[in-house]
């Protein structure tokens, strides 16, 4: 139906209806991951064939999205009324409700190649079902699986008299595969292709903007203007401080970032700007811990320490809202520009952006215009703002008003007239950061759909073959344009664990049991090694679990690899930095357990030495031996006392009141799962007769304040006791 008006919807159940009628009883329906799902239209679809057993439904997706739930009484008092509060309005996916209560009909089928972590785990349906894909390949393997109808949900706006619809949070798989599917349609093959309004959602611009015709259907009634799904943001614990200020030196001014979601990106935000707009705290943090100390060379060799003085730029698959603090604080303000000649000129330093008769000079002299102007260089001239607005080109002539000035430039008189007349201010047309998909909190949502277009202009959605990889003169930018845009490329992402021979683990365990996906971390990888001045940067948190049960993330081997150790490049944890690019296996083996929790050095050590890993006379520095979580709570007590490394610097959705139960009920979680220690607990629990006045509000939150049965006069007991053990009664 392409060149042709869509047909518009009031109605989802009509139009799945019409959807059937079109594409036959087997709709493979390809929907984008996490934000942008239509999930109205996805529920009607998904009831007809609930009800209908001759229909068949195969949902290709990724981050099917869920409110919180707890799986302990007490988590769910904490958090369902949080949820309740929260995702007021928000749609929920009827798929995932019986997903969770093993109720999918035998006619459907849900295969994701991404979900939250952990979410899957034990889910026998979810684990058969995963796809393992690289980001970029996610397009291929949902066209290949068969897809017949594409589904979006898409925001509207009236442009100079005229419709435009925005993919807004998710173009970045579609629009590679409405491309690939209308070819399909045009040779005869039933293909639908469907968007959801829902003005909640910010209009994108980039290539996420196109016109209502991209679309077959189109459904818009305001009854579907629900509620966007939030994505609360968790504390920043002291390990994701740490790691967040040792990535932050590692980022160069003058070069590109690209950071995911999550405490530990929020962790790199707050440092990037704790260095711009309190350089002399960020230092003498630094300094203080030992910090510069023990990774002095790294830092300076591939980072700094400085404020930003050119600023970096984004260039991400996921858009994160820390990217809208680092814009606000001065730190991401390295724009980048659709112009080979131009781009190389800025990265040189040859130009800035403000206009001047040098810059024109300049183009001329390195032939990105003409000396005598052509229509296509008045053209270019006028759109990236070195020539003013106003003016017009015919037949050789620039018209200026009254005036006509000839176009060769060559003639000095000529060029002259232009300088004083026809030049621009600054250069337009910049982008701050290139974004694939977005999800966040609600706060997010509404400080994009507040921006000005011309603030938002900043921000260019786009597709994941665009952000995630350089290779190909895909439709959107050619390679040469990609690696002037990404110099000093920075691609800082997260994993589970990293084996002393420099693999990352970062989507499954050693059973095959899928905690994640890969996402889009091996193209960033790849990315950062093919880029003559990039880096991979990995952050890995140094521990995981409590009490006994804790043991280190850093680990001999591991039964399951999501990058191979041949891609090795830094890696971060809560205790330093290690440098693995070009290493021999004994230098990787040496950073890595310098980065080590003490507690696990000499375990790991001697794992290498009898592995012949490592010569038997080797021993790990003293400056690396005071690995302790510990010393640094320690390190951070002083910053804290003055203001610094608040859990929730950039805001949160909990109460007061919740994040003091929040912190309680973690500690007490973790203190039950501990043997004598959890008798010890309940014994003190026990022992509470009088409830403390200080501790009721916290008790009421929990409907806890009146207890009836006998367990819930345990449960606020115990309440009572975690309270207590964190001092806050």
């Amino acid at each position: 139906m392409e060149n042709n008006m869509p047909v518009y919807y009031q109605d989802v159940e009509k139009c799945a209806e019409d959807v059937i009628e079109n594409v036959g009883k087997k709709i493979v329906l390809g929907i984008p991951l996490a934000l942008g799902k239509p999930n109205q239209f996805v529920n009607a679809l998904y009831r007809r064939v609930k009800s209908d057993p001759t229909l068949h439904l195969i949902i290709c997706t990724a981050l099917s999205l869920e409110r919180p739930k707890g799986s302990s009484d007490l988590e769910k008092r904490l958090l369902e009324p949080f949820a309740d509060r929260v995702f007021d309005g928000y749609m929920d996916l009827e798929y995932m409700k019986d997903l969770r209560q093993n109720k999918l009909p035998p006619n459907f089928e849900l295969r994701e190649f991404y979900s939250k972590a952990g979410a899957y785990l034990g889910v026998d349906v979810a684990q058969q079902n995963y796809i393992s894909s690289n980001y970029t390949h996610a397009w291929r393997d949902i066209r290949d699986n068969g897809v017949n109808v594409i589904a979006q949900m898409v925001s509207k706006k009236e442009i100079d008299g005229r419709t435009y619809l925005s993919m807004s949070c998710n173009p970045e798989i579609t629009l590679d595969l409405v491309p690939a599917l209308r070819e399909q349609q045009n040779n005869g093959q039933k293909i639908a292709f469907v968007a959801m309004v829902n003005q909640n959602l910010p209009f994108m611009y980039g290539d996420a903007m196109v016109k209502p015709d991209y679309f077959d259907q189109v459904i818009d009634t305001p009854e579907y203007y629900t509620r966007l799904f939030s994505a609360p943001k968790m504390s920043i614990t002291t390990p994701d401080y740490m790691i967040g200020l040792y990535a932050s030196s590692l980022i160069k001014d003058g070069g590109t970032l690209q950071i995911g979601i999550g405490s530990l990106g929020d962790a790199l935000c707050y440092g990037l700007i704790m260095r711009e707009k309190e350089n002399a705290v960020y230092k003498r943090f630094l300094s203080d811990t030992g910090m510069m100390d023990r990774f002095r060379d790294v830092i300076e060799r591939v980072g700094g320490t400085e404020p930003f003085q050119r600023g970096i730029t984004g260039s991400t698959e996921m858009l994160v809202d820390g990217y809208l603090q680092l814009i606000k604080n001065d730190v991401v303000k390295r724009r980048t520009y659709e112009s080979i000649p131009l781009q190389r000129l800025l990265n040189k330093g040859q130009i800035t952006e403000d206009v001047t008769p040098a810059m024109l000079e300049c183009l001329i002299e390195e032939k990105a215009v003409n000396v005598n102007l052509t229509k296509e260089d008045f053209d270019f001239l006028t759109r990236f703002g070195i020539f003013r607005e106003g003016l017009a080109y015919e037949d050789g002539v620039i018209h200026c008003g009254e005036n006509s000035i000839p176009a060769d430039l060559g003639v000095a008189s000529n060029l002259d007239r232009v300088i004083s007349s026809c030049l621009g201010e600054r250069l337009k047309k910049g982008v701050l950061i290139y974004g694939g998909f977005f999800l966040g909190p609600e706060s997010f949502y509404k400080e994009l759909r507040e921006m000005s277009e011309e603030e938002r202009k900043n921000i260019f959605m786009t597709s994941v073959l665009n952000v995630n990889q350089i290779y190909g003169n895909n439709p959107y930018f050619s390679e040469q344009l990609k690696v002037l845009h990404r110099r000093h490329g920075r691609f800082v992402n997260a994993c589970l664990k990293v084996t002393l021979s420099g693999g990352v683990v970062s989507d499954g365990l050693e059973n095959g049991q899928v905690v994640s996906g890969v996402g889009g971390q091996y193209n960033f990888v790849a990315q950062a090694h093919a880029l003559p001045d990039a880096r991979s940067i990995i952050m890995c948190k140094g521990l995981r679990g409590t009490g006994k049960a804790q043991a280190s993330n850093i680990v001999f081997n591991y039964g399951h690899i999501t990058i191979p150790r041949h891609l090795r490049d830094i890696v971060i944890t809560e205790y330093g930095i290690a440098d693995l690019r070009g290493k021999t296996d004994q230098e990787i083996i040496i950073s890595l357990l310098n980065i080590t929790d003490s507690r696990f050095q000499d375990g790991l050590l001697k794992q290498a030495m009898e592995a012949g890993k490592i010569s038997r006379e080797y021993t790990i520095d003293d400056k690396f031996r005071n690995n302790y979580p510990e010393k640094l709570e320690e390190n951070m007590a002083m910053f804290r006392k003055a203001g610094f490394f608040p859990p929730f610097p950039f805001g949160t959705d909990f109460t007061d009141d919740e994040l003091v139960l929040g912190k309680a009920l973690k500690g007490l979680k973790a203190q039950m799962s501990e043997g004598m220690i959890r008798m010890a607990g309940l014994g003190k629990a026990i022992t509470i007769r009088q409830i403390p006045a200080s501790a009721k509000p916290y008790l009421e939150r929990l409907k806890l304040d009146d207890p009836k049965s006998a367990k819930e006069k345990m449960m606020a007991r115990l309440v009572v006791y975690a309270l207590s053990v964190q001092g806050s009664l």
